[in-house]
């Protein structure tokens, strides 16, 4: 994450919580008193993750000025998918970087109000032999988000993995 600091507003907890169907009151009603007794709103879980869109780099976001967005209109603009070599969409067999798994390890409950920052370093990497793609390659990427205060609230370990060759029909 670029971002040096990203706050947590009780408004974007609501909009995530119901963004995935969640109608817990935790999530937006700041007198409710969680079974957990956290009290005032706390995000809900993977919220973090949401810092992303507010990191202008972030290769998911669109490119103001630069190379566009292959958008969700009815007319695509900006960039557009690439060609093969044989002048179909590229996808689907080509060797590939894929995110494997994402586990967040939970410290502290993230409440509104709160500012958090983000470090992010390179975790484990390790190999595995797949009959049907060749080499599989695979390596963490931990990110420490910390409170206003320096506490440690969460560790969210994401896990990527690049083939060697594409897979074998």
């Amino acid at each position: 994450m670029a971002i040096d600091k990203f706050l947590i507003e009780a408004s974007h907890i609501m909009m995530f919580a119901r963004s995935v169907g969640d109608d817990n009151p935790v999530y937006y009603d700041e007198g409710y008193k969680s079974v957990s007794g956290c009290e005032g709103i706390i995000a809900p879980p993977t919220f973090a993750q949401s810092s992303a869109q507010f990191d202008p780099n972030y290769f998911l976001r669109p490119k103001i000025g630069g190379e566009g967005w292959f958008g969700s209109g009815k007319e695509a603009t900006g960039a557009k998918p690439a060609k093969s070599e044989k002048g179909s969409v590229s996808g689907g067999g080509a060797a590939a970087g894929l995110h494997a798994e994402q586990h967040f390890e939970y410290h502290l409950p993230l409440k509104a109000g709160d500012i958090l920052s983000a470090t992010t370093k390179p975790g484990n990497t390790w190999e595995k032999e797949s009959k049907r793609a060749g080499k599989l390659k695979f390596s963490e990427s931990v990110t420490e988000y910390r409170n206003q205060n320096g506490d440690l609230v969460i560790t969210a370990t994401g896990v990527g993995v690049q083939t060697e060759r594409p897979v074998d029909s």
